[in-house]
């Protein structure tokens, strides 16, 4: 009896000792989450208002720009127009190693928050294995000759209530913590997902610097030739004016496909803008500007880069109807932040391309596409059904539809360099600013292919 009560005795301690453990480990760790959070929001808050002010800095740069290119062609002009993009561009430059310096302290603290949270169920694990045996010990012996070795038969079920207390506590916190360890890891891999993307697009803003250095450098030879002087200016552009033979010439580079003739690459423009109202330079730059990113340019495999469950059962119909061999199709490489497996000169994902080429699943769900010729937007404008992303002539009035279904047709620069932010990340992402630098380079090629026009239809 005397043993029983003594052991009754010390579960009551092991309890007590066991909440106040909860108590003061509790309250210190809630003290410096809180210290520490106030620190990362800080932080935040500063790297916020400093990107705040450079993407200010960038859209008046682009004010400047907007207003500069509107004016007659001079020497003075545009020496300030190659100034204006090198600045603009180290301004984007800066503005995203700001967003990357953000993500990577918000992702550590998230990692911390994680550590802690393990920390705590283990705890938390090592004080409920405490209870359980305690109870299973209780649970061994017989309730009544507990219940006759105690002084106070009430405080035997007293003792009992507060067991059943604790482990409810301790499986309600257990469960929370896990909860919010998953959630917490969840966050954490949205971020690194982010992180990656931006450091893959500061990667480009580089690549389009260098673009504009090498401008910088033809700015000085230009200076050096004509001394200043704007008359010599002027004669030194009549020089490089090409004539419309000399530019039908041209090869325009398509991505996945032989080079074409301008004169050609023109002619496709041309039938795609006459069916959707988008005009025809503001495509050339389009597709210029696919073909022309970089390293990824069509030496990707479907099996490798594409995703597996969206892509790659419809790059098997696409392929199957057009009898071509999907292994030997080219495709891009996948990028640091996402899947690859765009197809020809226009970059459609398969995915995107059944929408306007008229292939159905049927069942939904089922990965069996068929194409019905009702549907194809793109065959009933080409007559080519089924349509062929890598023919040129395709690919033309395809992004011709993409960029209608954005907002091209509307006309303007506002107008057109949306569709065009819209062609690269879609909707929901086209007003980031780390996209920014796309859509200015449409822009920037769109310009360019309508001087060229412009000189061939002799306006």
């Amino acid at each position: 009896m005397c043993v029983q009560t003594e052991y009754l005795r010390g579960v009551s301690y092991a309890l007590c000792a066991c909440l106040t453990f909860l108590v003061i480990v509790a309250l210190p760790s809630f003290a410096r989450t809180s210290f520490a959070q106030g620190l990362v929001e800080e932080r935040r808050a500063q790297l916020e208002n400093e990107l705040a002010k450079i993407e200010r800095d960038i859209g008046e740069q682009q004010v400047f720009l907007d207003a500069k290119q509107r004016e007659r062609v001079s020497l003075e002009r545009d020496v300030a127009i190659l100034d204006a993009r090198i600045d603009q561009a180290k301004l984007s430059i800066r503005a995203r190693d700001l967003v990357i310096q953000g993500l990577t302290r918000d992702i550590r603290s998230k990692e911390g928050t994680i550590t802690g949270l393990n920390e705590k169920i283990v705890r938390e694990k090592e004080s409920l294995a405490a209870i359980l045996r305690q109870t299973n010990e209780i649970s061994d012996t017989s309730l009544v000759l507990i219940a006759l070795s105690r002084d106070n038969i009430s405080d035997f079920f007293q003792d009992l209530d507060v067991f059943e207390s604790v482990q409810k506590r301790m499986f309600d916190s257990f469960h929370e913590i896990e909860e919010s360890k998953q959630i917490t890891q969840a966050q954490k891999e949205d971020l690194e997902d982010k992180r990656e993307q931006e450091v893959s697009l500061r990667t480009l803003q580089e690549l389009e610097k260098k673009k504009i250095e090498v401008q910088e450098d033809e700015k000085q030879r230009i200076l050096k030739a004509t001394k200043g002087d704007e008359a010599a200016y002027q004669a030194l552009i009549a020089t490089k004016q090409k004539s419309a033979a000399q530019i039908r010439a041209e090869l325009f580079t398509l991505r996945g496909t032989a080079a074409i003739p301008f004169g050609k690459a023109l002619e496709y423009a041309d039938a795609a803008s006459k069916a959707t109202g988008v005009r025809p330079a503001f495509i050339l730059g389009i597709i210029a500007e696919e073909s022309n990113l970089g390293e990824n340019v069509g030496t990707g495999s479907w099996r490798v880069d594409m995703h597996p469950t969206r892509d790659q059962p419809v790059f098997r119909a696409i392929t199957s109807h057009l009898g071509l061999n999907p292994d030997r199709m080219p495709v891009s490489k996948k990028p640091w932040y996402g899947y690859g497996g765009a197809m020809g000169p226009a970059q459609f994902i398969p995915s995107t391309w059944v929408l306007y080429a008229g292939y159905v699943e049927s069942p939904k769900g089922s990965g069996n596409w068929t194409y019905d010729s009702s549907r194809d937007r793109i065959g009933k404008l080409t007559g080519n059904k089924p349509p062929n992303p890598w023919e040129p002539q395709d690919a033309f009035m395809a992004s011709a539809l993409l960029l209608k279904d954005n907002g091209a047709a509307k006309g303007g620069a506002a107008a057109e360099r949306l569709a065009a932010l819209r062609y690269l990340a879609g909707w929901k992402n086209a007003s980031n600013p780390s996209y920014s630098f796309y859509g200015k380079e449409v822009m920037e090629l769109a310009a360019k292919y309508q001087a060229l026009i412009d000189i061939i239809k002799g306006n």
